[in-house]
């Protein structure tokens, strides 16, 4: 429901304020550009969105049921079983969304972004088999979604390698504020969601998990910082991405083979999900994307990064962050937003300044956490996103807050 209620504030904020900016002001182009932004939105919302993801989605979607049917699917969850029992004991220990889940989580973490959106689909249809309320979104459908919104990124490699098209020195400097900012966000998001749902996060297993997480990306960010270069960092984040992108489907390719499954057949069965899929969220992309579009266009965003940008000068604070704060205010929206306020930004202040790095990790330490939210439950049918939502956009908000201070830490 919080997301209708969203939906609605936008439109009527969007209206209010084009009718001040008339009445007041004597902008007689503003509602004509509110409208052009409309049809410019729903447009792109089925031709730059959907439309293309159907090919991503069909092949991925391919790819996991030869997975499946090979036996790989099933091998992550008994492996992963144990502590994903812990923050979703509504799913089976053995269940094929177990191991769904880390595979989009893992393509999540490093930054995998063409194949982490399809198997995260996958992974909540499968969650939505086991919903009793086919229009409510389960508990383990929540965390889920608040664990994928908040973004825990190993390697950012869309940033690194647009800080580097624009001129950078050493592009992959903001590597370590975006691994910390992200893991902040994804640790504020699963307490939030443990809490609601009363999930003990220091049973032994979970806090043996999350410490061999923490150990894992310590030693990862340790290893970059110690024995690579900058420029090797950018070269060795690419060449992984790349290779681990490729590999998947070859190994679940030659697991199908040597257990004596029809891999084409089966391939072609899992990517006609992918069309279905595609067809069925272009309403629901269509009804927010118009929406942020309203948003948008009508400068709200800039009222708010003033709002800040006073607030804290009263205050006699460093004001430099509020110019990168509409990044921080879009990226739930829109990551084509965000994405285009930071290059505007590093363009403007330079790739290499205080304000051209702190928009750097600003954009790198969240997700598109209304587009998710829509994109996934609209995929299963759910209407009732509950406090979805909410505890996305705290998550959100924590990784904001810690991408600031770390920018200050770091680059000030």
């Amino acid at each position: 429901m919080a997301l209708n209620y969203i939906w609605i504030a936008f439109f009527v904020i969007a209206f209010v304020i084009a009718l001040i900016k008339l009445i007041f002001l004597g902008d007689t182009e503003i509602f004509r550009q509110l409208v052009d932004g409309l049809f410019d939105s729903t447009k792109s919302s089925v031709m730059d969105i959907a439309l293309p993801l159907i090919g991503t989605m069909a092949f991925w979607l391919g790819i996991m049921n030869v997975g499946e049917k090979a036996g790989a699917i099933n091998f992550l969850s008994r492996i992963v079983g144990p502590f994903f029992n812990r923050l979703f004991p509504e799913v089976p220990k053995d269940h094929p969304a177990n191991g769904e889940m880390m595979m989009n989580y893992s393509a999540n973490l490093l930054g995998l972004d063409n194949a982490a959106t399809p198997l995260g689909l996958k992974a909540i249809a499968s969650l939505q088999e086991l919903n009793p309320d086919k229009e409510r979104a389960s508990n383990a459908q929540i965390m889920f979604m608040v664990l994928h919104s908040s973004g825990l990124t190993l390697l950012p490699i869309g940033v690194i390698a647009q800080r580097f098209v624009l001129g950078s020195k050493d592009p992959s400097d903001i590597f370590i504020p975006c691994v910390i900012a992200t893991y902040v966000a994804t640790v504020v998001g699963m307490i939030i969601v443990a809490i609601k749902q009363r999930i003990n996060l220091f049973d032994r297993v979970v806090m043996g998990w999350l410490g061999g997480l923490t150990l894992f990306i310590g030693l990862i960010v340790w290893y970059f910082t110690e024995f690579l270069t900058k420029t090797q960092i950018s070269e060795v984040s690419r060449i992984v991405s790349n290779l681990l992108l490729l590999t998947i489907p070859v190994i679940f390719v030659l697991g199908g083979l040597y257990k004596k499954v029809n891999v084409f057949e089966e391939f072609i069965e899992g990517a006609k999900g992918g069309f279905e899929t595609s067809i069925k969220i272009i309403p629901y992309l269509v009804g927010l994307l118009a929406a942020i579009s309203l948003v948008r266009t009508c400068g709200v965003l800039d009222y708010v990064s003033d709002g800040f940008k006073w607030v804290f000068g009263f205050f006699n604070l460093d004001t430099r962050f509020t110019d990168v704060i509409p990044i921080a205010l879009i990226r739930p929206l829109s990551g084509s937003g965000a994405k285009a306020m930071m290059i505007s930004t590093m363009k403007a202040k330079g790739a290499d300044s205080f304000i051209g790095h702190l928009s750097s990790v600003l954009y790198g330490s969240s997700d598109t956490t209304f587009y998710i939210v829509a994109l996934y439950f609209g995929s299963v049918g759910i209407k009732k996103t509950r406090y979805a939502v909410p505890a996305s956009l705290i998550a959100d908000m924590a990784g904001v807050i810690t991408a600031i201070l770390i920018g200050y830490l770091f680059f000030a």
